[in-house]
């Protein structure tokens, strides 16, 4: 019932923002919950951040997609102030082949480890998120729109781990795995240009 909730609040976002009496207010906030649910590269990224962080489990299912978050946020920074950061879109790219392929190998690695992993790529899609900011967005609200929207892929991809793993039983972990193995394909589709 709990998930249930979060979709219909997700699916009502949008809407409650526009009843705010000035719209213009919220341009900056929807502009940039889209943001990152506007490019495939950027939704397999994260939704595979969610998944690596439940197949190393413990403390990485929080502590990796914020890690994630925070490096987004110094990217976002970097982005808006003109910092020029070389390879910004093939680093986007490769976030997911790189990601989803940790996750389907299980890499053995500390938590520590697949925070400085997700974070390097997270100041990719952030910088990305900071330079294509329109101008009419204001950058704190825009900023905790595309927060919003990369925690809500990121809990996507943790909920969809923890259900398909329920329903495979014994074998949810291998499931897990091979999800991730889909992701750092998609990645793969989207570096050649096949998706």
């Amino acid at each position: 019932m709990r998930t249930f909730l979060v979709f219909v609040f997700l699916a009502l976002f949008p809407t409650m923002v526009f009843a705010h009496p000035d719209p213009l207010h919220a341009v900056g906030l929807v502009h940039g919950f889209e943001h990152p649910l506007g490019g495939l590269d950027h939704i397999l990224a994260m939704v595979a951040v969610g998944v690596f962080a439940f197949v190393l489990g413990g403390r990485a299912l929080w502590l990796v997609p914020l890690s994630f978050i925070a490096m987004m946020v110094v990217g976002f920074a970097l982005g808006i102030n003109g910092v020029d950061l070389p390879f910004v879109e093939l680093g986007i790219a490769l976030s997911s082949v790189v990601i989803g392929g940790a996750a389907a190998l299980k890499a053995p690695m500390p938590v520590a480890g697949a925070m400085a992993l997700v974070g390097v790529f997270a100041v990719f899609h952030g910088h990305a998120h900071g330079a294509e900011m329109p101008e009419s967005a204001g950058g704190l609200l825009y900023a905790a729109g595309f927060v919003a929207a990369t925690a809500a892929l990121h809990g996507a991809g943790i909920g969809a781990a923890l259900g398909v793993s329920k329903l495979a039983g014994k074998h949810g972990a291998m499931v897990a795995r091979i999800a991730g193995g889909a992701f750092a394909l998609g990645g793969i589709g989207v570096l050649f240009g096949w998706l």
